[in-house]
């Protein structure tokens, strides 16, 4: 039997349901998947739609193209830049995202394959089960940008990594490796390339197959803990998008076209 397409208003990713298991597929072969504006809150709802479809007992979240997710097109983050009501749109999806993906009652897998950013990034590690080859890059880079990590850092990294270890990867935009996440928590578990996908694939059947009110209770309980962090992810996600509106991200966009070390001034 063909898998079920979802209808989505978005090229960036598709989402086929077939045997219990709902595919989010990010990108195309051959390209680096990216969100634009349409794309970014199409991300952000299909939580809630998934959760609520009938036929979905899990998900996993893998990609067709060359990495994970580079998180938002350059245009995306001009837009944000330049005006209030992008900046406004985009922080109600952000926040949909990472509560969708908190309250989802179906387990979700990532299989990471390679670099993962922005919202990206936040999909990977807000998975239940977080699946990275060793060479992956898993890089949250606010802060070179000259805007607060908001996305979702402030909500699971303390929590998978312990604070110490959260604030020199989110404070220097450390670039952490999948054999690196592996070992400090921030990912359940690395394998080589070539095993990423039966790995995953055998990981989402197998969850498919279990009770669906052990995964469903047993997840809700866990993210509480999650739940405890989320008003200090709702500051860290205003304060990103504040920054937005200031002189630093200017630079830090700037610098990085120009591939340059930024020079911010703040606000002072």
């Amino acid at each position: 039997m063909s898998p079920r397409l979802l209808p989505l208003d978005t090229e960036d990713f598709r989402v086929e349901i077939a045997d219990g298991i709902a595919h989010v597929v990010l990108g195309r072969p051959g390209a680096m998947p990216v969100t634009d504006a349409r794309g970014h809150g199409e991300l952000a709802r299909i939580w809630r739609l998934l959760d609520a479809d009938p036929e979905v007992r899990a998900i996993l979240v893998r990609s067709e193209g060359k990495g994970f997710c580079a998180g938002g097109t350059p245009e995306l983050v001009a837009a944000l830049v330049e005006h209030e009501a992008d900046r406004l749109r985009v922080m109600r999806e952000a926040r949909e995202l990472v509560v969708g993906m908190i309250d989802c009652d179906k387990p979700i897998v990532s299989a990471i394959n390679g670099a993962a950013v922005g919202a990206g990034l936040a999909v990977a590690l807000l998975a239940d089960v977080s699946v990275a080859v060793r060479g992956a890059k898993l890089i949250d880079g606010h802060t070179r940008l000259g805007l607060a990590a908001g996305d979702h850092a402030v909500a699971i990294w303390p929590l998978l990594t312990g604070m110490a270890r959260a604030k020199q990867a989110l404070l220097l935009c450390d670039t952490i490796t999948g054999e690196e996440a592996e070992r400090i928590g921030l990912v359940s578990r690395c394998v080589e390339a070539d095993q990423l996908d039966a790995v995953t694939r055998d990981l989402a059947a197998r969850l498919a197959a279990s009770s669906p009110t052990a995964m469903a209770w047993t997840k809700r309980t866990l993210n509480h803990w999650l739940r405890a962090a989320l008003p200090a992810f709702e500051h860290s996600l205003a304060l990103e998008i504040l920054g937005f509106a200031g002189r630093d991200v200017r630079e830090g966009l700037a610098a990085l076209a120009e591939r340059r070390a930024p020079d911010f001034k703040g606000h002072a």
